[in-house]
């Protein structure tokens, strides 16, 4: 878990996969997610982060996991891409080597990376104005002036 925290804390944007399990993401992936801290500190190491999200469906299309992982992004206040995609039938999409068939699905997948991309190189050098919140710089300063106020001591 370690090696997680460290490297959320080093990229600029994420790609958050996962099948679908009884209409929903994977334990796995649920369980992965719990373990990235919302703050380090006074540091929160997704905020402002891009990220993608996805999903394979053993079954019939479905949009349940990728709704999911989009809320969790947002309480971890990650900017969450416009794009995403959602592979139906999954184990037909690819060939014996493992590497995906040429589809409509991996047209998608490819759009959404490139996405990533592009959301990422417009929003990293801004990120800290992107998420500067009223209520942590009001909080700050108020921490701030009680821990240098005269008039206390």
């Amino acid at each position: 878990m370690a090696e997680l925290r460290a490297l959320v804390g080093w990229c600029d944007g994420m790609v958050w996969s996962s099948p679908e399990r009884h209409g929903a993401m994977s334990s796995v992936m649920k369980a992965q997610i719990d373990w990235i801290p919302l703050s380090l500190g006074s540091v929160r190491p997704t905020q402002g982060k891009t990220l993608a999200v996805m999903q394979v469906c053993g079954g019939s299309q479905s949009f349940n996991t990728v709704n999911q992982l989009r809320i969790l992004g947002r309480w971890m206040r990650l900017l969450t891409i416009p794009n995403q995609s959602s592979v139906a039938k999954a184990w037909n999409e690819f060939d014996e080597a493992g590497r995906m068939k040429p589809s409509p699905y991996y047209d998608r997948i490819v759009d959404v990376m490139e996405e990533l991309v592009k959301f990422t190189l417009l929003t990293r050098d801004i990120r800290e104005h992107l998420v500067d919140r009223y209520s942590e710089r009001r909080e700050s300063r108020e921490a701030l002036s009680a821990r240098v106020n005269l008039k206390t001591v």
